[in-house]
């Protein structure tokens, strides 16, 4: 289970992207909240970029959870 991350977005030259833009990238920054007993490469409080296209969200107490598989996690920071 992951929270994602809201940040401003900067492209390589350093502008500030608008919305629109930092929603058509492919990936997105995310904290894991907590994993499952069968994923030995991640820990909670891990800070990861996930392929955004994939998993599931659920909300617990009006907070928005992602769950994602292991595969769908591109890099672990």
């Amino acid at each position: 289970m992951i929270s994602p991350i809201v940040e401003a977005e900067k492209s390589k030259s350093g502008l500030l992207l608008s919305g629109t833009d930092s929603t058509n990238m492919r990936y997105q920054k995310a904290k894991v909240v907590n994993v499952g007993t069968d994923v030995p490469t991640l820990k909670s409080e891990d800070v990861i970029y996930y392929d955004k296209a994939n998993g599931h969200d659920i909300r617990i107490d009006e907070i928005v959870y992602r769950i994602i598989l292991e595969r769908d996690v591109v890099v672990v920071l």
